[in-house]
């Protein structure tokens, strides 16, 4: 289906709710994306990709355009191809910043004219790449149409006509400067030997195999100096045809960036920042897929899901991912993760939550296969240290942020928790615990909880129960799979033992041998 180009992230602009001065959502140091967008986004600050990544999309037909996309770009040829355009409109902002750094006119005028000539070269490569590239995306078979529909337009054509004719006036120029004491005299060349060629002819039968080489390399700055300055005008007077013409040229295509390829420019970026930053994990044998998204329906699963900022410090250090399952069949909304502590459940609690909001940006997600829901908010409750500025005890302050989340919450929500109310005896924690999962299970909204209260897991047909598990040999060895099974009721006697260094082998460890 053609369709006119808008936007390569954008289905419909519409869709387009981003800001550029907008922040990082509460959410995302408890769920670690802080530290993923900001891997994902080091060193293309000059993009300023994160409002994109700050943006969940709120609707299924515009996470699918996101993932067509994707699709295409994984193809190595075309993602190479789209990279070598980006060098190239990257180095056409270069001159631009050169150019506002720079004082005399024509200098600027020279540089200007480089730009030009690097901007069609970029965009012509691009348009032959792309009508050579096998496209199945809404977006970039737009783009495609777009730009070359672009390139034919008389605009460009005229654009290109146009540095062709300048560049070749400006290679017929040709003059001598003759230096005498603090004078300097600028006129045409007048067919004057080269003396510096006759020298080199002459000392060159001398030459005995390789021979170092003593000449001073001096450094090329891309200022110009006052001198240099009055030389050009001298130039541009002995050749007024030719400057005129560049002046002409500036003036007429002051403006020569297209707006639309200046947004693709941008906005591609996105993808191949993400692409990138996934390459390692893969190459590492880790998988990724593309997730179904689920309108209104709230079953949902993952195969070999993983933490994704995790995976990336493991690989970097060559220690091996675990990854896991999880699936949630009507009537269940309601993940309760128990188990002993350090066994993985705070990092299945962040993989939900990663799954979810990577799928919502229309990227591919950790895992071999997923279907993900389409979410409205989300929130997280994760456990922090008391703070003394708001006069509150730690207890106070797990209730009064999960009443403020209950009440902002809708059926189309996701909340994951993570350890609240370990500040309160076990009593009160199942009180206060079960009080919060009614209302949960009232709205009908998707969640992970992990909690040492096992009384939560079987609250209702909404809830299902996962639990860290260990080695059966040694129960002190964590092997950070999680799996549904029924809660095992030593959650919370581990943590107080643990707590009081009271386990078998922390006991062990005080009796002399």
């Amino acid at each position: 289906m053609q369709m006119s180009f808008q936007s390569i992230l954008f289905a419909r602009r519409a869709y387009d709710t981003t800001s550029e001065d907008a922040a990082a959502p509460a959410f995302f140091a408890d769920l670690n994306l802080d530290q993923v967008i900001a891997a994902i986004t080091a060193g293309k600050q000059v993009y300023q990709l994160k409002p994109f990544f700050y943006a969940p999309l709120r609707d299924a037909d515009a996470i699918h355009y996101r993932q067509e996309v994707a699709r295409d770009l994984e193809n190595d040829a075309l993602l190479e191809n789209i990279k070598t355009f980006a060098q190239k409109t990257g180095v056409v902002r270069r001159y631009f910043r050169l150019i506002e750094e720079l004082t005399y006119a024509y200098h600027k005028a020279g540089w200007f004219v480089e730009a030009v000539d690097v901007y069609c070269d970029a965009v012509t490569g691009l348009a032959r790449d792309l009508a050579q590239a096998e496209l199945t995306s809404r977006g970039l078979l737009a783009f495609r149409e777009y730009l070359n529909n672009y390139v034919n337009s008389d605009a460009f054509t005229t654009l290109q006509a146009d540095i062709r004719q300048l560049k070749a006036a400006l290679a017929t120029i040709s003059y001598c400067i003759q230096i005498k004491g603090l004078r300097v005299r600028v006129r045409k060349y007048e067919g004057e030997v080269d003396y510096s060629a006759e020298v080199e002819a002459t000392f060159e039968k001398f030459k005995q195999g390789a021979v170092k080489d003593y000449l001073i390399k001096l450094p090329q700055a891309s200022g110009m100096g006052h001198v240099e300055a009055q030389i050009l005008d001298c130039v541009a007077k002995l050749y007024p045809d030719v400057f005129a013409m560049l002046n002409e040229f500036c003036t007429r295509h002051a403006q020569f960036v297209d707006p639309t390829i200046r947004t693709f420019d941008r906005e591609i970026q996105f993808y191949v920042a993400y692409l990138d930053y996934i390459a390692p994990l893969r190459r590492a044998g880790l998988n990724f897929c593309y997730p179904q998204i689920g309108v209104g329906d709230k079953q949902v699963e993952a195969q070999d899901s993983f933490d994704i900022a995790l995976a990336h410090q493991c690989v970097a250090a060559q220690i091996p991912v675990i990854c896991n399952d999880f699936y949630l069949r009507d009537p269940e909304r309601i993940i309760v993760v128990s188990g002993p502590n350090q066994g993985g459940k705070t990092t299945f609690a962040r993989t939900f939550g990663q799954l979810h909001y990577l799928a919502c940006l229309g990227l591919p997600v950790p895992g071999r296969a997923a279907r993900l829901f389409l979410f409205d908010q989300l929130f997280t409750h994760f456990e922090k240290e008391e703070d003394i500025r708001n006069l509150r005890g730690k207890l106070q302050d797990d209730l009064v942020r999960i009443y403020a989340i209950l009440n902002a919450a809708t059926p189309n929500s996701i909340i994951i928790m993570n350890e609240i109310f370990t500040s309160t005896t076990l009593q009160d924690a199942i009180f206060l615990g079960k009080k919060i999962m009614e209302r949960i299970i009232q709205l009908d909204l998707l969640c992970v909880c992990v909690t040492f209260i096992d009384e939560l897991a079987g609250m209702s047909e909404k809830t299902v129960s996962m639990v860290s598990t260990v080695v059966p040999e040694n129960p002190a060895q964590r092997t950070y799979k999680i799996i549904r099974k029924p809660a095992d009721g030593l959650a919370y006697a581990m943590s107080i033992a643990e707590k009081h260094r009271l386990t078998y082998h922390q006991i062990r460890e005080r009796i002399p041998a």
